[in-house]
């Protein structure tokens, strides 16, 4: 039995339609390409945010921190490791 492709669905507040809408005519784009900007650039957003608290945490805790800059600065030291860039 073959099942049809469906395009799935997700329901929104009539604000969110309007403001999607309006923002689809403006960028001359599609609503669906809208919505998929937006939701990567939340997912981007929200990636940073967590890295940045892991940041925030590996600084409080002196010893992880100075290892991680000992790490640094290991990998710093293969920039000059004399390899032409390509």
């Amino acid at each position: 039995m073959k099942v049809a492709n469906r395009t799935p669905i997700a329901r929104i507040s009539p604000r969110a339609h309007a403001l999607l809408r309006q923002m689809a005519k403006e960028e001359h784009q599609s609503m669906q390409s809208v919505i998929d900007r937006a939701l990567e650039g939340y997912r981007r957003e929200k990636f940073l945010r967590a890295a940045n608290a892991d940041f925030a945490a590996l600084r409080c805790d002196p010893e992880a921190w100075k290892k991680d800059l000992r790490e640094r600065d290991l990998w710093e030291q293969t920039l000059a490791d004399g390899l032409d860039k390509e």
